[in-house]
C-alpha cells in the first residue's frame, strides 16, 4: 500500500488543483490534511461551515508545514444549495479533481429537520453536478481526459441487512431514514450525470467511519465524552444493532486510489471488515477507558438503554471485494489499535472538544424523537 500511495501522491501533485466539498467535516478534513502533507497540489475547500465544521486541524497542518501565505490551500465559505456561489467557487478553484463529501450526515438530525437534508444532500449535489458539467465541458482536451468527480456516499442507502449477507455494488437501494434517502437520491443524480451527460464521475459507499476529530454527536465520541464526564451513555434499544467500522485513514486511502485508478462510472463499496454491535462498541470503549483513565466505578455502569431510534436499521456489512480486485485497496489499520488511539486523542484534546461543542450549540441532547 505504501508504494501504491507514493505513486498516487506523485500523480496528484504535479500542477494539480483539487476541490474538496465539505472539507471542514470529519472525513473531508482528514482528506485535506493528507493532501497537504503528501502532495504539492493546490487544495480548495468548499464548506458552508455548519454546526459540525472545524478548520482547526487544517490550520494546524498549514502552520506545521509552513504553508501560511502560500497558495496551496484556500477555504471558500459556500453553501452548495446556493447555485451562484457554487458556480463561482468551481471557477475559482479551476479543479482537475473534485471530491464531493459535503452532506448533512446525522440520522437523528434528519428525523428532526429533514428539509435541511434535502437542501444540502439533494439540491447541493444537483448544483455542484450542474456547474461541474459546465466547467468540464469547457476544459481543454488534455485536462478533460484526466478530470474526475468523486461522490462519497454511505452504505445506509441500501437499508438494513438481516443476520447474514453483505452489501455490495449490486445491492438494491432501500433507504430507511430521511438522511439515507437524500444520500440515495444524490447517488442517483451522480449516476445520471455520468450516463446522460458524460461527466466522468465515480461513487463510493462507505461503512461507519471512526477516528480522532469526529464531531461529538457521533456514537464513539459520545461514549467517550459522556463516560469521562460521568454522564449516562445512551444506547438505542437493546444495543444489538450492528455496524461495520472503518478507520478514517483507511477510507482516505481508498478515496485517493479511486481518484487516480478508478474508472468513471464505477461504484465502490468501502468497508472496514469490523462488524460490531453498538453495545459491544460501548463496552469496548468503556473497558479501555477503565485502563486509560481509571475512575471510582467502571464506566460501563453508565450505560443507559433508551428508546430506539425510529426506523433504526438492524445491520450494515460491506463486501469490499471489488475495490480490492480493481484498485488493490484493503483496510490496513487494526481496529483494537486505532480505537485505543482514538480514545487517547479525545482524552488529550478536551479543549478541542469543548470548543467545538460550544461553537456548535450542541448540548448533548437527544435528537430525532417523534412527538
Amino acid at each position: 500500500m505504501d508504494l501504491k500511495l507514493k505513486k498516487i501522491y506523485k500523480l496528484l501533485s504535479d500542477n494539480k488543483s483539487i476541490l474538496v466539498t465539505g472539507g471542514a467535516g470529519f472525513i473531508g478534513g482528514a482528506l485535506i490534511r493528507r493532501l497537504l502533507k503528501e502532495t504539492t497540489a493546490k487544495i480548495f475547500n468548499i464548506d458552508k461551515l455548519g454546526y459540525s465544521s472545524s478548520l482547526i486541524s487544517i490550520d494546524q497542518v498549514i502552520n506545521k508545514l509552513g504553508l501560511e501565505g502560500t497558495k496551496r490551500y484556500t477555504t471558500l465559505k459556500v453553501n452548495l444549495a446556493n447555485q451562484k456561489e457554487t458556480e463561482e467557487a468551481i471557477l475559482e478553484a479551476n479543479p482537475d479533481l473534485i471530491f464531493h463529501l459535503a452532506a448533512e450526515s446525522h440520522v437523528d438530525r434528519s428525523i428532526e429537520s429533514p428539509r435541511k437534508f434535502l437542501e444540502s444532500n439533494i439540491i447541493g449535489t444537483f448544483n455542484i453536478l450542474e456547474n461541474s458539467l459546465i466547467y468540464f465541458n469547457n476544459l481543454p482536451k488534455n485536462r478533460k481526459s484526466n478530470f474526475k468527480f468523486l461522490h462519497i456516499s454511505t452504505d445506509e442507502v441500501y437499508g438494513s441487512l438481516g443476520k447474514s449477507g453483505f452489501f455490495n455494488e449490486n445491492s438494491n437501494y432501500k433507504p430507511m431514514s430521511p438522511y439515507s434517502a437524500t444520500k440515495a437520491a444524490s447517488d442517483h443524480l451522480v449516476d445520471s450525470w455520468f450516463h446522460t451527460f458524460g461527466l466522468p464521475s465515480l461513487v463510493s459507499n462507505c461503512s461507519n467511519n471512526y477516528g480522532p476529530r469526529q464531531f461529538p454527536d457521533k456514537l464513539i465520541p459520545t461514549i467517550i465524552m459522556n463516560a469521562i464526564n460521568s454522564k449516562p451513555i445512551p444506547i438505542y434499544g437493546n444495543g444489538l444493532n450492528i455496524r461495520d467500522w472503518l478507520f478514517v485513514e483507511d477510507h482516505i486511502n481508498a478515496l485517493l486510489l479511486m481518484a487516480v485508478k478508478g474508472k468513471p462510472g464505477s461504484h465502490y463499496c468501502i468497508g472496514g471488515g469490523e462488524e460490531k454491535s453498538n453495545i459491544n462498541i460501548c463496552k469496548k470503549v468503556c473497558n479501555l477507558l477503565d485502563d486509560l483513565k481509571p475512575h471510582k466505578f467502571p464506566y460501563s455502569s453508565l450505560i443507559d438503554f433508551v428508546d430506539d431510534r425510529p426506523g433504526h436499521d438492524f445491520r450494515y456489512g460491506i463486501d469490499s471485494t471489488l475495490i480490492f480486485k480493481d484498485l488493490g485497496w484493503q483496510p490496513i489499520f487494526e481496529f483494537n489499535k486505532t480505537i485505543k488511539e482514538t480514545i487517547i486523542w479525545y482524552l488529550k484534546n478536551q479543549d478541542w472538544v469543548n470548543f467545538i461543542i460550544q461553537e456548535s450549540g450542541y448540548k448533548g441532547e437527544r435528537l430525532g424523537i417523534l412527538n
